[in-house]
């Protein structure tokens, strides 16, 4: 079993961006032709008809469940290691007993199809840096563990093909794993040591070409629908590092959709909005995805039992719907790759609520309409 550092793939990443560099910085030049109004709308069309989402945050910290050598997590969970300030080294020796066996792709794409969802967005790379599919870029992937003869990605993406379902993948910009970082000794609090996470000196070029070349895997092996991407915050990501990627991913494939956490998401709206367990109280003048827990926690967490009920899911759904907005509600499968039977049960209500009469939101209703048409403005 192979141990944190992972030096295999490491020297073929650092050969990779010593032969590929020109190509890379030729690349990050290059841009496509802006899309007009209708072009964008277009390339819209299927995430606005969409208007309901599943979110799947699965990770080392699934494992976990919130507990880590008999301490609780206060928080969420899968912010375990910055909670519990887990020095790398030792986090990453997770991957050598991480074994999700019971990952059923199919049952939650049924679940998904059955609650009237019509996408999927996985973590692919949280925070924490695991990759869950076999990276040429890294070793601190699935490989490296007990699942290393699975594809859970390829499961998931075959599943949602089959029910009719897009499939997206989240990755994370920061990566408390990946040698060009490391956490700030000048933070005062988890957020400021691991949120806050510092980039070496020199090593931001190298990072941003693993970035490039792993976003590269998502889209030519699962053909993504979707780049959700996350962490924005740290202060050595800026808006124009954010823009050139846009530009990158969409050269690989125009009709991707990227969530505005690409750059700064205060100030960047392509392709959408994404706020966080919150939603606006009125129609917005851009595409916009609220994300939402069915309990607290976004990873699986074993002390976490405050379940929202169907009832208050489609009331939610609806009323951000009826502004203009999609809902991606979250399930976080535990360490052995179970769903939570929780989460199947409301979410299996869901679709009966809907089925029973209690619709989504039609693209007639007005104040949904007048937001689609600012959007597109």
């Amino acid at each position: 079993m192979k141990n944190y550092p992972f030096p295999s793939k490491r020297n073929f990443l650092i050969a990779a961006f010593c032969l590929c560099g020109l190509t890379g910085i030729q690349a990050q030049n290059e841009t496509i032709n802006e899309e007009t109004t209708a072009e964008f709308k277009q390339r819209m069309e299927w995430f606005t008809d969409a208007k309901f989402g599943m979110f799947i945050h699965l990770g080392l910290y699934s494992s976990l469940g919130g507990e880590y050598q008999g301490k609780q997590a206060e928080g969420y969970a899968e912010w375990i290691q910055s909670t519990l300030d887990i020095p790398s080294a030792e986090y990453a020796l997770l991957a050598n007993s991480w074994n999700p066996r019971n990952f059923d792709a199919d049952l939650i794409a049924r679940t998904a199809k059955k609650a009237g969802m019509k996408y999927i967005v996985i973590t692919t790379k949280h925070h924490e840096g695991f990759c869950l599919w076999n990276s040429r870029y890294t070793d601190f992937d699935i490989a490296s563990t007990p699942m290393k003869r699975r594809d859970i990605l390829k499961e998931l993406s075959k599943a949602c093909k089959k029910q009719g379902i897009r499939f997206g993948t989240y990755y994370s910009i920061i990566d408390w794993h990946h040698p060009s970082q490391e956490r700030n000794s000048k933070g005062k609090d988890a957020w400021g040591r691991w949120a806050q996470i510092s980039m070496k000196p020199g090593q931001k070029a190298e990072y941003v070409q693993y970035m490039k070349q792993q976003i590269k895997e998502l889209i030519d092996r699962y053909d993504t629908d979707i780049l959700w991407f996350d962490a924005d915050w740290v202060d050595w990501w800026t808006l124009e590092d954010g823009k050139e990627l846009y530009q990158y991913i969409r050269s690989l494939k125009p009709s991707i959709l990227i969530n505005n956490r690409v750059a700064k998401r205060a100030i960047f709206k392509k392709d959408f909005g994404t706020p966080e367990q919150e939603h606006p109280g009125k129609s917005q003048d851009h595409y916009w995805e609220a994300c939402y827990t069915l309990n607290e926690s976004w990873g699986y967490k074993k002390q976490d039992h405050q379940w929202k009920d169907a009832q208050t899911v489609v009331n939610k759904l609806q009323d951000i719907n009826t502004k203009g907005g999609n809902l991606l509600l979250n399930i976080g499968p535990d360490g052995d790759g179970n769903v939570p039977q929780e989460s199947l049960d409301i979410l299996n209500e869901v679709g009966k609520i809907r089925n029973n009469g209690n619709t989504f939101a039609s693209s007639n209703d007005t104040e949904y309409s007048t937001a689609l048409r600012k959007a597109s403005d």
